[in-house]
């Protein structure tokens, strides 16, 4: 079980606190999480195209090759996708809301035509999608003769996973255009303009044209584009070619396109070339460059070199550990390696540590059997020294073994859970005082191999593993309610139903007020983050939006629209606790900062949250000797300019100090404290 643990905990170490996707995979990897949370469009329409609401009838004869199913694969290679899975299918997806240019279409219930997606071996996602004899999406006329014509449908064949409701999508799950596994291809660098793929368009009779280029503008269905006739029936247009390729076929078969949040692959170049390339790319796609004082070519002068002389997967390895640390950032994450961590971390004593408020280390568990058990250390012995020196000159020199950490707390922290973590076989000498005694002790200890004092410092690895996402119950003392988010990675359409369900309960039994507890999550969907906390509010409120670098301007700038709170179908009136800890990351802090909007709950904790809040989607990276490594891209900038959460995390405003109680986990003192602060 040891062992099983270990090669969890290294294989999923790069996805534990790699939370906030751009790429919205609970809405199947079509959405950004921008416009999974539906935040306003500041965008005009770029089209002349006109919209005809209501049902068109055929009037044409088929052709034999009238095409009647679409089928083809799911490539994905995004470590976030498989979280989608739950309730996964295709969407026949009516792309009026791109030609409009128009972020908040949403796809109305007559129109949606769904398609099972089959996983088969080695996850493989395959689909089909049998098209109805008549459509029945939004009517469009852009063949640009300035006339009122009947106009065409247009449709892309696009990846959804239901989340909200019944089995079809409301706005929740998303709206406007997809941008990620779809049959068409669009460009983020350009407000993620349809640039390539395919199209399937239906047109009631041979008098409809369609655009057969993309005209001198190089966009879509705009007043510049060229237009031939298009066939009765549906058809599907290449738009790779030059000019499009209107062409009909029975059963096509369509790969549906991964898109910009694809992993980069340089595992196929040597070590030097593979850094090379990486660093090219993360040097200038960094969003925090200025605030972490980065300087970009001092370290391509210390690490190219190093990386020349790489011959080996572990000294590649160890470099790349090296170069992470030096971006103070908990979203640069790098797959572990196993026998490396071995030798350097796999020695444990089989105590965990943690540091109160007065600043105190004390022995907060004493594992049995192990070498601190041995050396009769007892749970609430202060530690004094370790190896001659204090415990804050000792403390500074530990490199963490997970990391970098974007806040000096978490940093702190992890040192302090890492400062038992050595070489199997080393020996330590470490001076301490059991509680209830005045005498000071000095004994060595040598490192066994063990695990189990590691994990009990990470919260996932404490958890029952049959624990559903969300448990709530009735506090019986206080009458208050109580709901504990493990993650905001789970299965998605089970986490919302169980919110929503909890939520109506809590109102229909008159419930005065609700802690939730967020102290253990790691992150998940910023997406189904927004929409839980739409939950609390009766108004609409814009939070920030996302930057990203753009190659054609060569500035950050934003891509899709502003992050919001979008109130809920349901709405909890009553006064909130939120309690939260460094260990709450990512999206998980996106929810802390939307519930402490307008003063709408007191957060709560021992510490701050642990302030990593770039956007990864698209900084997913594969390297050499099978390494995966990811780079945030994202840059959240509240309405007034300024970064939010980023290096700093969610500060309580109930600050509970860690006393011996607390560390030994004798009281809840944040939860007494949230409790206090309600009542």
């Amino acid at each position: 079980m040891k062992l099983l643990k270990l090669a969890i905990l290294l294989a999923l170490a790069l996805i534990v606190s790699s939370a906030c996707a751009l790429f919205n995979l609970t809405g199947g990897g079509t959405q950004t999480e921008a416009q999974q949370t539906g935040a306003v469009s500041t965008q005009k329409p770029q089209t002349e195209a006109t919209c005809v609401p209501q049902r068109v009838e055929p009037c044409f004869t088929a052709s034999p090759d009238e095409p009647v199913e679409i089928s083809g694969d799911i490539p994905y290679t995004s470590p976030f996708f498989m979280n989608t899975i739950s309730q996964p299918f295709v969407l026949l997806e009516d792309q009026a809301g791109f030609i409009r240019r128009d972020r908040e279409f949403v796809f109305k219930l007559e129109s949606q035509t769904l398609g099972p997606v089959t996983i088969g071996q080695d996850d493989k996602l395959t689909y089909n999608l049998a098209l109805p004899s008549v459509p029945n999406g939004t009517q469009v006329d852009v063949d640009n003769n300035g006339k009122d014509d009947l106009g065409v449908q247009v449709f892309a064949v696009a990846y959804w996973s239901n989340i909200w409701g019944d089995p079809f999508l409301e706005e929740r799950d998303g709206t406007g255009w997809s941008t990620a596994y779809t049959s068409t291809i669009v460009d983020p660098e350009q407000d993620n303009e349809i640039i390539g793929g395919t199209l399937v368009v239906w047109a009631p009779d041979e008098h409809q044209g369609f655009p057969s280029g993309f005209g001198p503008d190089g966009k879509l269905f705009t007043a510049d584009d060229p237009v031939e006739p298009i066939a009765a029936g549906y058809n599907l247009v290449d738009l790779n070619s030059k000019p499009f390729r209107f062409y009909k076929e029975p059963r096509p078969e369509l790969t549906l396109e991964e898109g910009a949040g694809a992993v980069k692959d340089f595992s196929n170049l040597d070590y030097g070339e593979a850094f090379h390339e990486l660093f090219k790319r993360v040097s200038v796609e960094y969003p925090f460059t200025a605030e972490k004082g980065i300087d970009w070519p001092a370290l391509e002068k210390e690490f190219q070199p190093r990386f020349d002389r790489v011959s080996s997967d572990q000294q590649f390895y160890r470099a790349m550990r090296d170069f992470a640390f030096k971006i103070p950032d908990g979203h640069v994450n790098l797959s572990l390696d196993r026998d490396v961590f071995y030798d350097d971390y796999g020695g444990g004593l089989g105590l965990v540590l943690k540091r109160l408020s007065d600043g105190k280390v004390i022995a907060a568990e004493v594992l049995p059997g192990q070498p601190a058990e041995k050396a009769g250390i007892l749970p609430g012995a202060e530690i004094r020294s370790w190896n001659g020196e204090t415990l804050d000159a000792a403390l500074k020199k530990v490199v963490p073994g997970f990391g970098p950490y974007s806040t000096e707390h978490t940093l702190q922290q992890a040192q302090v859970s890492f400062l038992t973590r050595m070489p199997p076989q080393s020996t330590v000498q470490v001076s301490f005082k059991n509680p209830d005694s005045a005498q000071e002790q000095t004994k060595s200890l040598n490192a066994a191999v063990e695990y189990d004092s590691l994990f009990r410092t990470i919260p996932s690895f404490n958890a029952d593993p049959v624990e559903l996402p969300l448990y709530g119950e009735i506090m019986e003392e206080s009458g208050l309610g109580y709901i504990r988010i493990n993650t905001f990675s789970d299965d998605y359409n089970l986490m919302a139903s169980m919110w929503d369900r909890y939520i109506k309960n809590l109102i229909d039994n008159d419930v005065r007020g609700l802690v939730i507890d967020l102290r253990v999550n790691s992150g998940g969907s910023l997406g189904l983050a927004m929409n839980f906390a739409g939950y609390f509010f009766d108004r609409e409120t814009i939070l920030y939006e996302n930057q990203y670098y753009n190659e054609n301007t060569g500035k950050f700038e934003p891509n899709g629209y502003p992050t919001r709170i979008q109130p809920a179908p349901l709405h909890f009136k009553g006064p909130v606790a939120v309690l939260v800890s460094s260990d709450c990351v990512s999206a998980c802090e996106g929810f802390a900062y939307a519930m402490q909007h307008d003063q709408r709950s007191v957060i709560v904790g021992h510490y701050p949250t642990a302030g990593a809040f770039g956007e990864v989607g698209l900084g997913q990276y594969a390297l050499p000797g099978g390494f995966k490594m990811q780079f945030p891209t994202g840059r959240p900038v509240s309405p007034d300019g300024k970064v939010v959460i980023e290096g700093v995390g969610i500060a309580p405003k109930i600050g509970v100090p860690v006393t011996l109680e607390s560390a030994l986990g004798q009281v809840d003192a944040v939860l007494e404290a949230a409790v206090k602060a309600l009542k």
